[in-house]
């Protein structure tokens, strides 16, 4: 067996690195939450058995740590109140029943999740089994190759990184197992130069497969991607139509959304633009309880490069003109463009048809053909938007009754508790921007799910929306955006449903203008999201989608540079002048002050660490095994550090210090003085160990300067060169 030594942590490591990347993919394609608690189950299971706790302390650990939990997740009542404990053994005792009825899918989640930790517990008890008994891993590692491949070809889940992770760790636990086997075989000295002249090179060879893995060219693939006709039903690309599987992308029948969908990454286009941005091609307004359809309006004919009256942006609104270049991919006979849009420029001569309803344009037919260029230059608007201009909003006075009716339009059928709800979420808010953001927030709850396979559709007797806020809970940007319209149109807030494409990914800068990034877009980032109307700020943008961001800029403070705030209705009448409180009185306000503050940054840490809790367990690993890495090899750079350090120094007060110094770094080197030994008997050592007499010079300088406080001869400077060449034998 293994030691529990520095290698062994470093097992357990690479153990717990490959045991996570199971749990990955879970909150992502499951209905699983709070995973980060399952992870620390992990660090705690592999942590105990390190240190080698005895077996009765590990369950108990264990067990308070899974029964704390499962009261965290499920109950209502406190860990040490007994009432919850009853009911979850009488509900064990009931699904042990179900069990033994083959009705699986009977079992209660307070039971599913007493199962995963138990499944967690055998996994850390195999892989402890399979390293530090067995010395082989190579089937888990093989298994867990599979397992992420597997869902990364038939999920939406995106195995990139996570290959690179398990062939880091994977790799790294085999070699090391391989060198302790051989260690155990041969009968090898395990000594630390052994070990050091046998994991460089494994760290290095790692190092080097991965660099030239991600750098290296990657072939197209060879064989399609066998996912769209395992899963595809016959369905036309992008239609929207029937209820089978459907391939992402932009389509124009949106009147029965919902269903699950298929990746496809074929470029649409590729934009050269100063930032990333949110791309248009329509809007509907008229909502069936299905999905969406638009008014009808007669279309009219421009010139390619005329203004273009859509998106226009009113003139009290601050903003700055920006060019975008767009290079066509697929061969669209819309045009594209992003909100505040000005006109277009075309080498040629073009006629735009406009659809004032849906403000989608196309090009015009000419001799009885749709001819689109390949490219062609935007010009358009980036407004700058002042929420204490926003918050002015509070009811529709100001806007005309035929265009509120057109969109706050809404089915007879839509159930009530839609808007019972809407008025839930805005309670206290006073204006149609607060309102908004509120809803917009609402969707980043835990409740909702982003998901692109595991999406209902609604029955003949069923709304799209009521069945999205209530029932399933889970699905795409047709979901989320199509909800917070419907639940803004409760509340008398004009809004509509927007389609286009997200910003894309970023491939490189301009070589032309290196100011401009090239972003490419392909189907997978065809999108929909929401507008929301002010009567004195135009239509502005909202991102209801989980895990979606636009790049609306909204600017939270006033003029005097007062943070905005949302519920603000007319200014406050002036309030007298009160007098001075007492000190008492004033030191209570400071100390309730720095309490709500200190409040209010730990709510804020833990809304950090709650959502990016992967990214700080993977940091703090990171950062500690940075730190451990370096204080191991600490004998190698703290020579440097010093020999820097008392180099600039120049006063022969530094002599007693470095001399101290000069101890200690003899000793990391092995070269230890033994209890009683005078100074000048360990010097004639270290002299007849390095074959010098320099020892001797500086300790018999350094007594002189110690007993008689004098300065010897030459100073600090001469002994300084004495002081660095033995520091120089410690580094050799």
């Amino acid at each position: 067996m293994i030691k529990r030594d520095n290698s062994s942590f470093l097992l357990y490591a690479f153990g717990f690195l490959l045991l996570w990347e199971w749990l990955r993919p879970i909150e992502q394609l499951t209905k699983t939450d709070h995973i980060e608690t399952f992870v620390i189950f992990l660090v705690i299971s592999f942590a105990t058995a390190y240190i080698k706790l005895k077996w009765i302390w590990q369950f108990i650990i264990k067990i308070w740590f899974i029964f704390f939990s499962i009261n965290r997740f499920h109950y209502q009542d406190g860990f040490f109140q007994m009432a919850w404990l009853k009911t979850f053994l009488q509900d064990m005792s009931d699904n042990v029943r179900v069990i033994f009825a083959r009705n699986w899918l009977e079992l209660s989640n307070e039971f599913r999740t007493l199962l995963f930790f138990i499944l967690l517990w055998l996994m850390v008890y195999l892989i402890h089994y399979w390293m530090l008994n067995r010395q082989k891993i190579f089937v888990f590692f093989l298994m867990t190759i599979i397992y992420i491949t597997v869902l990364d070809t038939f999920t939406a889940y995106s195995a990139k990184a996570a290959i690179v992770r398990t062939v880091i760790a994977g790799f790294a636990v085999m070699g090391m197992l391989t060198y302790y086997r051989i260690l155990t075989q041969e009968n090898v000295n395990n000594e630390s130069t052994v070990t050091r002249k046998w994991m460089r090179p494994l760290a290095i060879m790692i190092a080097l497969s991965v660099m030239v893995g991600i750098a290296a060219p990657k072939a197209e693939p060879i064989w399609p991607d066998p996912v769209p006709y395992l899963k595809a039903t016959g369905k036309e690309e992008g239609t929207g139509e029937g209820t089978g599987t459907k391939k992402i992308g932009y389509g124009t029948n949106d009147s029965n959304l919902g269903g699950p969908f298929v990746g496809d990454d074929r470029v649409v286009f590729e934009t050269e633009v100063n930032a990333k941005t949110y791309w248009k091609v329509e809007t509907k307004d008229i909502y069936t309880g299905k999905g969406w359809t638009a008014s009808t309006s007669s279309e009219y004919t421009i010139s390619g490069n005329d203004f273009i009256p859509l998106g226009s942006i009113p003139e009290n609104v601050e903003s700055r003109t920006e060019t975008a270049f767009l290079s066509m991919r697929m061969n669209y006979k819309h045009l594209i463009y992003p909100a505040g849009i000005q006109r277009y420029h075309f080498e040629d001569e073009y006629f735009l048809n406009i659809d004032a309803a849906r403000e989608k344009i196309t090009f015009a037919e000419v001799w009885g053909a749709n001819v689109a260029p390949p490219s062609y230059k935007v010009d358009f608007k980036v407004p700058k938007y002042k929420a204490s201009d926003l918050i002015l909003t509070t009811s529709a006075v100001q806007v005309d009754s035929v265009f509120i009716d057109r969109y706050t339009q809404l089915p007879e059928e839509l159930p009530e508790r839609i808007s019972e709800l809407a008025e839930e979420i805005t309670s206290g808010k006073t204006n149609w921007f607060d309102k908004a953001r509120e809803i917009e927030r609402y969707f980043s709850r835990s409740d909702y799910t982003y998901d692109q396979k595991d999406v209902a559709i609604p029955g003949e007797a069923e709304d799209y929306v009521d069945q999205f806020l209530f029932d399933t809970k889970i699905g795409y940007c047709d979901n989320f955006s199509t909800s917070m319209v419907v639940l803004l149109r409760t509340l008398g807030i004009p809004a509509r449903w927007v389609k286009g494409y997200t910003g894309g990914e970023f491939k490189q800068s301009s070589k032309e203008n290196p100011s401009l990034q090239i972003y490419e877009i392909t189907n997978n980032n065809a999108h929909s999201w929401v507008e929301v109307y002010f009567p004195n700020q135009g239509w502005v943008q909202f991102e209801p989608t989980k895990g979606f961001t636009n790049d609306v800029s909204i600017n939270f403070l006033s003029d005097d540079g007062i943070p905005v705030s949302g519920n603000t209705t007319p200014p406050p009448v002036p309030v007298p002048q009160q007098q001075p409180l007492e000190d008492e009185n004033l030191d209570q306000d400071k100390t309730t002050s720095k309490s709500s503050g200190l409040k209010e940054f730990l709510l804020a840490v833990k809304s950090f660490v709650s959502e990016n809790w992967g990214k700080v367990i993977f940091s703090s690993l990171v950062l500690g095994g940075t730190g451990w890495l370096i204080y191991r090899i600490r004998r190698r750079w703290i020579p440097y550090y010093y020999m820097l350090r008392f180099h600039v120094r120049s006063k022969d007060e530094n002599m007693g210090e470095a001399y101290h110094v000069l101890l200690n770094q003899l000793e990391r080197y092995g070269l230890k003085r033994k209890e009683n030994q005078t100074l000048r008997n360990y010097a004639r050592y270290i002299d007849t160990f390095f074959s010098t007499r320099e020892m001797t010079k500086l300790t018999a300088r350094y007594e002189q300067f110690l007993y008689h406080q004098q300065v010897p001869d030459g100073g600090w400077k001469e002994a300084r060169e004495l002081w660095e060449n033995l520091i120089k034998k410690t580094i050799a």
